[in-house]
């Protein structure tokens, strides 16, 4: 009876976190009070082993971070510059701005580099009398492909890196860079073939964009340097936490803390804490709660196990069965909950043998990030591109975005193949 109200509750969950009718975050956590209320576990047992607190502070943490370096100006300063510094060329720009919202992406969060990106491109596009579609989907792409790199780029990474101790904010650059950096290279070259044609300027006027004063966007008081400093500390210690011995939750809250303690006087915290997405962070510990019941009832062990009977317990066949699974739910679906449900059920895999799971880690992380460039719906950032795009009348319709999107994920989706199948199965496989 257990496992019957368990699914029931997480599959009802689910169907309203997919539809997007109601807030998800109040959803899911009320498919957690739920479990609790029915007996499934304790309200201890759920706080205690079902939700990750790590996750939550370091979600919390960078949200902290960026909400006062965006007051500063600084993200705004640097994408004008650049498109000055190009004197508005149309191929020069899409790809300057592909990478910047790319490497914006890897270090800070997409969701932020698309709405601090989207209304400049659309201003600057508007001035050159250029179509914005492909400098749009470069974006999308580019903000989803750039936040595979690292740990804290996409949420699944977030929450991968939480659940296995030893994958470090390091390791996710060193084995998810090089074929992210491939992917990325793919995409740019991609939408100059297909929008070769939209990407000539017939007139050479870029006085207006030239006039704009882009250190107008700066905030130049002490807050601008010390977001700057407090920044750049956070993340070099990210990449070091591994030979520093400390735990990138620590780092990150330290970093929070500093900047908020430094910047009181300018910002007051509750102005920060206003900014700070509480319905992302509330939506996670509702989905930790909701996986949390299914490992309670034992289905976790039971999909681990049909996964191993699909693939008759072959190692690379469950390695490339998890990319191209994650890769195509994440298309359609939100990719947060699916990965919650998946860590388990990777786990679990430990125990019919698969000692090695770093691979299986990395197919997981690249299908679910790299994914949501299938639809509008597949990731967060698409949506604000859409929004933003449609507000100053260049509207991004659902059907032609997917015309884009599915082959750019079944190009991304064939690369990690090659990629995983050569770096890791291979050498594997010599070893038996």
């Amino acid at each position: 009876m257990e496992i019957i109200l368990a699914s029931l509750i997480f599959l009802i969950s689910y169907f309203f976190i997919m539809m997007d009718k109601l807030n998800r975050a109040v959803v899911a956590a009320s498919g957690g009070v739920l479990l609790m209320a029915v007996g499934i576990y304790s309200a201890d047992e759920m706080f205690t082993n079902y939700i990750d607190w790590n996750t939550i502070a370091l979600l919390f943490s960078m949200m902290v971070l960026i909400s006062i370096t965006e007051k500063t100006g600084l993200f705004s300063y640097i994408a004008i510059r650049f498109a000055q510094k190009v004197r508005g060329s149309p191929i020069p720009l899409l790809f300057g701005i592909s990478i910047l919202t790319a490497a914006g992406s890897a270090v800070l969060n997409n969701v932020t580099m698309v709405l601090i990106f989207v209304p400049i491109i659309l201003k600057i596009t508007k001035m050159l009398e250029l179509s914005s579609l492909p400098y749009l989907l470069a974006i999308i792409f580019a903000s989803n492909i750039g936040g595979t790199a690292t740990l804290i780029g996409d949420p699944p990474n977030i929450m991968i890196g939480q659940a296995v101790e030893h994958l470090t904010f390091l390791s996710f650059l060193v084995h998810l860079g090089p074929v992210v950096v491939i992917i990325f290279a793919v995409m740019l070259a991609g939408i100059y073939l297909l929008f070769q044609n939209s990407l000539r300027r017939e007139s050479s006027d870029v006085e207006q964009l030239m006039a704009m004063r882009a250190q107008d966007q700066l905030v130049k008081t002490p807050m601008l340097y010390q977001s700057i400093a407090v920044l750049s500390l956070t993340i070099t210690g990210f990449t070091l936490s591994s030979f520093l011995h400390v735990e990138l939750t620590v780092i990150a809250l330290a970093g929070a803390f500093l900047l908020l303690f430094l910047t009181d006087k300018e910002l007051a915290a509750e102005h920060v804490f206003a900014k700070v997405e509480w319905v992302t962070l509330f939506f996670f510990i509702g989905l930790f709660a909701l996986v949390g019941g299914l490992e309670e009832v034992g289905i976790i062990d039971e999909l681990a196990r049909a996964i191993v009977v699909a693939t008759e317990g072959d190692y690379a066949s469950t390695a490339l069965l998890i990319l191209w699974v994650s890769g195509t739910f994440s298309g359609v679906v939100d990719n947060i909950p699916f990965v919650a449900a998946m860590i388990p059920v990777v786990q679990e895999f430990e125990t019919y043998g698969m000692y090695n799971l770093d691979p299986i880690w990395w197919s997981l992380a690249l299908g679910a990030c790299l994914g949501g460039n299938a639809t509008l719906v597949g990731a967060s950032s698409n949506l604000v591109v859409a929004g933003l795009a449609e507000g100053e009348g260049e509207r991004i319709p659902f059907l032609r975005f997917m015309l884009y999107g599915i082959p750019m994920v079944l190009l991304s989706l064939l690369v990690c193949t090659i990629y995983i199948y050569i770096r890791y199965l291979l050498p594997y496989q010599g070893q038996l």
